[in-house]
């Protein structure tokens, strides 16, 4: 058999074919460059493949196997539902065009007939005015509840009874004078604090970083006190830090007689603090357990005339238990929310009953549930004696009326609404309950045989000097012309009022009156600006002079005299713009 040209019997290298193949396309395209060189480059030359040296042309688009006659544009389907749709729209855009032709119609007849009426009536332009505040109302996007509230403006912002965790204040002005204190001025710091002196600075301080006295009242204002002090363990905040505590070393978890007396210790402590509080020496302290937290302020503080105690947040148990130990207490939010009921409980009928998905809504509907319950304790059950079928129905028993009765207060227990507020000499039946209460005491966990810890302005039996931590930092921030210095100052730590106004004082004559701060709040403690039972401003004077040994400075006293003015909330952010404090909350 004879062997073809270009046969290759191995098929591992090209024929020869094909190479021919490759040159012969090679040189049509020169005679192609060179033919188009010659000629036009619109006409065609007859005979000859087009040819482009550049970019080769699209390839024509594959067929679609799985496209049928139906799926397509060109179906006879999608055709008339092409047409339709036309047909349709010519028809609304002719509509438009008579509907708009009556409109212009109408209205010059209308302009006409104004023409015509020399004196219109005034009722008619009422019922514009009427339609015109319809109309601005419908279009305003937003209620009165979602309308933007205005931060107010004065000279002093109102005092804020809850703990906060962290203060980030920043200007654009630096903070240089806060940093690098010198040794003599750290101590003539802590002098001033424990001797309760204060200091007076001017409106504002052209040389901040080389005010002597600045420097040290910045160091004065850092500084509280506080038991029992673990320099390896963070005693606050003790609510739900149960997992940042685990691991730590806690000798006493397991020894029952280094408890009882660290507990002793403890206990002596807390008397000593509460003594100061009784003879104005000390204005507040703050009591911190792993469950809830107590203030304690003096008499005057708050518009209140005898000393006050504020637990939150707390439990049917522990209510319960301070019952029984003769204690009275109220819970100012929820004696709020009954006055507001018997105030505005016609008011609320007439406009289709209240709101329960509100907190407020559901106080109250909790506290119509307990008085219907008192109802039927009572005499829910005399109908079936009158029907003489008392013996056949099994009644409930008394247990179960019990529960049912204390449904409403179960369902207060770890909220805000929780609170209550203990007053004048019950404080200090408190002050007993809570040392002998078994349950302050966490008997498992990472803060198993800790005690609660006692915060304070003022020195007391045991306590330790503490001092916040204070840092500044300077960054960049972005403006539309660029970048620009931003200085800052971040303070961490228990911060108490006290320290917040004393802050405040500094940097507005530090700042030149120019300044913004964000704060961070310890959220169990935020339901302490609840306003309680206020008593006449006539004591103010009278509270001011007997509270000036306690070691605030006199602008602090002052604000702290005045009634809670923030209710469930507290603080957030904090501007001062040309000696005037903006804030919001």
């Amino acid at each position: 058999m004879a062997e073809l040209p270009g046969y290759s019997p191995s098929f591992k290298r090209p024929p020869g074919l094909l190479r021919v193949k490759r040159k012969r396309a090679r040189s049509e395209g020169v005679c192609l460059n060179r033919l188009n060189s010659q000629s036009s480059p619109g006409q065609k030359i007859p005979g000859v493949r087009p040819f482009s040296p550049g970019l080769a042309p699209a390839a024509p688009r594959p067929r679609n196997p799985f496209a049928n006659i139906e799926n397509t544009y060109g179906s006879p389907r999608k055709k008339s539902c092409v047409r339709s749709l036309e047909r349709c729209g010519q028809g609304l855009l002719d509509w438009d065009q008579r509907a708009g032709a009556k409109l212009r119609e109408s209205l010059a007849s209308q302009e006409s007939r104004s023409r015509l009426v020399s004196e219109p009536d005034e009722a008619v332009f009422e019922d514009v005015d009427l339609f015109e505040k319809e109309a601005d109302t419908l279009a305003t996007p937003m209620n009165k509840r979602e309308a933007l509230e205005v931060p107010p403006s004065a000279t002093e912002f109102p005092a804020d009874w809850s703990l906060k965790t962290r203060l980030l204040f920043t200007s654009q002005l630096p903070f240089s004078w806060a940093e690098h204190l010198k040794a003599q001025e750290e101590a003539q710091g802590l002098s001033q604090h424990y001797r309760g002196m204060v200091q007076h600075l001017p409106r504002s301080i052209s040389e901040p970083r080389s005010c002597s006295e600045l420097r040290c009242a910045f160091q004065q204002s850092l500084v509280y006190w506080q038991y029992p002090s673990y320099p390896w363990l963070q005693l606050f905040p003790r609510i739900g830090v149960d997992r940042k505590m685990a691991g730590k070393c806690t000798p006493w978890s397991q020894d029952e007689l280094l408890q009882q007396q660290i507990l002793s210790e403890w206990s002596l402590s807390f008397t000593s603090l509460y003594n100061l509080l009784r003879s104005r020496l000390c204005p507040y302290f703050y009591l911190c357990t792993y469950q809830f937290t107590v203030l304690f302020r003096s008499a005057g503080l708050a518009g209140n005339k005898a000393i006050t105690a504020l637990l939150s947040p707390t439990t049917r148990g522990l209510r319960e238990a301070m019952k029984n130990e003769g204690i009275e207490f109220s819970l100012p939010l929820l004696e709020e929310s009954r006055k507001r009921k018997n105030v505005n409980s016609s008011e609320v009928v007439s406009e289709g009953g209240l709101d329960t998905e509100t907190e407020e809504g559901k106080l109250v509907h909790m506290d119509s549930d307990e008085e219907d319950d008192d109802d039927d304790d009572d005499g829910g059950l005399s109908w079936l004696a009158e029907m003489g079928v008392q013996d056949d129905i099994r009644k409930p028993d008394t247990m179960s009326i019990k529960l049912r009765k204390e449904r409403s207060e179960v369902r207060l227990d770890h909220r805000p609404e929780s609170v209550a507020l203990v007053e004048g000499g019950n404080t200090f039946t408190l002050l007993n309950f809570l040392i002998n209460l078994k349950s302050l005491v966490a008997v498992a966990g990472p803060q198993a045989g800790l005690p609660p810890t006692l915060l304070s302005p003022t020195a007391f039996r045991g306590a330790s000097m503490q001092t916040l931590k204070a840092r500044s930092v300077n960054v960049k921030t972005q403006v539309r012309t660029g970048l620009k210095d931003l200085f800052s100052l971040e303070v961490t730590g228990p911060i108490m009022p006290h320290s917040l106004h004393a802050l405040t004082l500094l940097l507005r004559s530090a700042q030149k009156g120019a300044f913004s701060a964000v704060f961070n709040t310890h959220s169990p403690t935020a339901i302490f600006n609840t306003a309680s039972r206020t008593e006449s401003t006539s004591f103010k004077e009278s509270a001011l002079q007997d509270l000036k040994d306690c070691g605030l400075h006199p602008d602090t006293l002052v604000q702290l005299l005045e009634p809670p003015v923030l209710g469930k909330l507290a603080l957030r952010q904090l501007e001062m713009s040309d000696y005037k404090y903006t804030w919001k909350s």
